[in-house]
């Protein structure tokens, strides 16, 4: 007897199951709050330099100090990083005759004046990361993913070899504590360790609800589970428009969207541990009792039926695991099937990441406030996801990830070319793309992997999503080279992963491979 067929005995989707899903998706809604939170907590609004007071100026208004001291962009703007070495009174006669002697433009040497029209403080404004400090700015989301990256890593492996749901509570513990310190930090260098430890434990976060949730669920009901838990993130996106929109002071920012992780650990001590893990790993009797609790919640008080042997059957189902053996990531590459699985699954999830978050992140392109425009991206996300159900259930796992990726990529490309009023339309319609890339990765790739080896193969496989996550927001930097050149680099790569998931097996359909020998016979 298979473990399917044990759950489609006591109901794999009745109410047990949903309650479950529903306590997972409440982590779930809380991750894009600080996967995306760098758009509002790192925002840079306008500025100009600081001009000291001189006694030249008391008779002059604002806008005429401004004029003599800082020097016109050809738009007519002030520019953010320069000013006049010495004022230039005669620009009050003529403001159209800008000095063409470069030699009396200096750097800002008095700091800067922000516009907090917008935004009472961000990080920005806190350590003055602009101008030549810009790199800084961006790097603090590459120092968020480099701590994702090394939580996929940390948490993939742990989780399993300790358990699905200790590790959950374990992430979602350290996630308030960073959290909290990260609103806390007196120095930008706090602020990098905390936000890339925090990234540590978000990945444990977002690495174990999604399979939690379906090694639970029967075979019928797993694309749906899947999508139903993606949908959260989406939900959690627009709601991170509402949240930053309240508050546009960094540190209580920080505070709002931490503060729920500490519902999702009050309503996880309900969440059991994954049935499938517990026999995976020998541990019988713990099974047993969760798989009684789910029967008798839903509705199958008289399980198990006189014809089982409950505890005999689940002996039988444990995988032929050695004592002492353990399941590290260079099992994901010992076997054949295994090890191409593994090479074309890790540079899927580096295209979906990089073009993911490189569209996410740049919400001012598109001629909409960022509120707006992040409201919008979370929105379009839910229809592009129903899309997603009907067509991994229909045209199958494979064809929907290759195509949405190559699809979201095209989009990005047509960016370089398209007349400018309509770059908001191919904005939403790439973001669509992709995001229906990013949620049947989670799907697809918790299909592909044993029991035995899964959160190692999501873990894995996060590590190279969160390592083209880290690298998007430094992309942005190459406009400085030519200005399409992000826009390029994000295409290429992700129409290139695209065509790397045609090489994976097809899924739709087929029962979750419990051991290594599952995956290999099968090929």
């Amino acid at each position: 007897m298979k473990f399917e067929d044990l759950l489609l005995e006591i109901d794999g989707f009745g109410k047990f199951q949903i309650l479950i899903l529903f306590i997972l998706c409440l982590p779930r809604m809380n991750l894009p709050m600080h996967f995306l939170l760098h758009n509002f907590l790192a925002a840079t609004p306008s500025h100009h330099c600081a001009i000291p007071h001189q006694e030249a100026f008391v008779n002059l208004t604002t806008e005429e100090v401004l004029l003599i001291s800082i020097p016109r962009e050809p738009d007519g703007t002030f520019k953010s990083c320069e000013m006049f070495s010495q004022p230039q009174f005669h620009l009050l006669l003529n403001s159209s005759l800008q000095p063409e002697n470069n030699s009396i433009i200096q750097q800002c040497q008095h700091g800067w004046v922000y516009d907090h029209s917008q935004f009472t403080s961000t990080i920005s404004t806190q350590w003055d990361l602009v101008c030549e400090q810009r790199g800084l700015n961006q790097a603090t989301a590459t120092f968020f993913f480099i701590g994702v990256t090394m939580g996929a890593v940390v948490f993939g492996y742990l989780s399993d070899r300790f358990g699905r749901k200790a590790m959950l509570l374990l992430a979602l513990v350290c996630a308030v504590i960073f959290g909290m310190l990260s609103a806390a930090s007196v120095s930008y260098s706090m602020l990098a360790i905390t936000r890339t430890l925090t990234g540590v434990a978000l990945s444990g976060v977002s690495l174990i609800v999604l399979p939690l949730g379906m090694e639970w669920v029967d075979v019928e009901h797993r694309t749906f589970s899947g999508i139903l838990t993606s949908m959260f993130w989406s939900i959690g996106n627009m709601l991170l428009a509402a949240v930053a929109y309240l508050v546009r002071e960094w540190r209580w920012l920080l505070v709002a969207v931490t503060g729920p992780c500490l519902l999702s650990i009050v309503c996880l001590w309900w969440v059991p541990e994954s049935a499938r893990w517990l026999i995976a790993n020998g541990k019988v009797k713990r099974a047993r009792r969760h798989l009684l609790r789910c029967a008798r919640m839903n509705g199958r008080k008289d399980f198990p039926f006189p014809s089982f042997h409950l505890s005999q059957d689940l002996r039988r189902m444990t995988t032929d695991k050695k004592p002492g053996e353990n399941y590290t990531y260079i099992t994901l590459f010992r076997t054949p099937v295994l090890r191409k699985i593994s090479l074309c699954s890790g540079t899927l999830w580096f295209g979906v990441a990089f073009s993911y978050y490189g569209m996410s992140m740049n919400l001012t392109g598109f001629g909409l406030n960022m509120y707006l425009s992040q409201f919008v991206f979370g929105f379009i996300e839910i229809p592009a996801k129903m899309i997603m159900y009907v067509l991994v259930n229909r045209v199958g796992r494979r064809q929907s990830q290759a195509w949405a990726l190559i699809l979201t990529g095209l989009c990005i490309g047509a960016n370089i070319v398209i007349p400018k009023r309509k770059i908001l339309f191919l904005a939403i319609m790439g973001k669509g793309f992709s995001e229906a890339a990013f949620t049947t990765a989670f799907l697809y790739t918790c299909e592909l992997y044993p029991t035995v080896l899964r959160q190692n193969g999501m873990g894995y496989s996060s590590f190279m999503a969160r390592l083209g996550g880290a690298l998007a927001p430094l992309v942005f930097l190459l406009d400085e080279v030519w200005t399409s050149l992000p826009e390029v680099t994000y295409c290429g790569v992700a129409v290139c992963c695209g065509l790397v998931a045609f090489l994976l097996p097809e899924t739709l359909h087929v029962r979750l491979p419990e051991g290594i020998e599952d995956i290999e016979k099968t090929q």
